[in-house]
């Protein structure tokens, strides 16, 4: 007889009531009665593993899972058991899975902070009865502008000593001989003048560059591939399209950009939030599409 994971796919949809309760006495008075039994044994391959495991179950309290399973398994097609122990179900995941998620999602690893449940709950059940203080579309939008303000707080707690250092090396740079500015604050110097055309932003350009950031460390470099980049000039980091949009074709400039025009808050690759970047970018030439 093929196995069938009815009973897992059933447990996973059922309450928890805390009560003790006995098992129910096996009478195996026919086939009928015998082929229950051991299919019912059966079933429970691998079950006890899936309640710990995959349900956080505590075994010290099986009891109290024996009584929730009967109850349900009793229960029928009662729409009121239905309804009861799906929301116990619904309820479970919002506590042990969805409420932890979304705590780490917003403060990461800061175990000092948290969204408030009560709220949280208030807010799930006013979306799911249609008695909400704005609609679901607006929460969503609103929940997602709230939580990336809150993340970019979290993220200048964490980084701002780099944002300070990245704004201190670009008042230096400025007042640095030969150092030039453009839209947005980037800066540059020239240590080659080509002679040949901007780019427009559309245009797919090929050049040589090297990144690092401002103490020095090098993230990036097409002259240790041996091999020049191609892209359109709009598909880069800002910073680098206003560079780029105002190189004529054969210059090499170094280029410094802000964090506001380079990965922001993000976190790219060996790149911390908030850095300042520093790039030797050679333009080679605009490319045909």
């Amino acid at each position: 007889m093929k196995k069938a994971s009815v009973l897992l796919a059933f447990v996973a949809a059922m309450g928890f009531v805390s009560c003790n309760g006995q098992s129910p006495k096996a009478n195996l008075k026919s086939d009928v009665d015998t082929l229950s039994y051991t299919i019912g044994m059966a079933q429970t391959q691998g079950l006890k593993d899936y309640l710990v495991g995959r349900l956080g179950v505590d075994t010290a309290y099986m009891d109290d899972f024996m009584k929730g399973l009967k109850e349900a398994a009793y229960a029928g097609d009662d729409k009121a058991a239905v309804a009861y122990y799906a929301g116990i179900q619904i309820g479970q995941q919002v506590g042990n899975q969805m409420f932890k998620g979304l705590n780490q999602q917003v403060f990461g690893n800061d175990s000092t902070q948290t969204i408030s449940l009560d709220n949280f709950l208030a807010g799930f059940i006013a979306g799911i009865d249609g008695k909400g203080l704005m609609s679901v579309e607006d929460a969503q939008n609103i929940a997602q502008a709230k939580m990336e303000a809150i993340q970019a707080e979290q993220m200048e707690k964490q980084y701002g000593p780099n944002k300070k250092a990245g704004e201190e090396f670009l008042a230096k740079k400025a007042k640095e001989e030969g150092v030039k500015s453009l839209e947005g604050g980037v800066l540059y110097k020239v240590i080659t003048e080509g002679k040949g055309e901007m780019p427009k932003s559309t245009d797919k350009v090929k050049v040589n560059y090297k990144g690092t950031l401002v103490d020095g460390t090098e993230f990036d470099s097409s002259y240790s591939r041996n091999e020049p980049a191609s892209f359109r000039a709009d598909q880069v980091i800002k910073g680098w399209t206003t560079a780029l949009t105002n190189m004529p074709v054969g210059s090499k400039w170094e280029v410094y950009i802000p964090q506001d025009l380079g990965y922001g808050s993000r976190e790219a690759g060996t790149i911390p939030p908030f850095s300042t970047l520093v790039f030797e970018i050679e333009l080679l030439e605009i490319e045909a599409e």
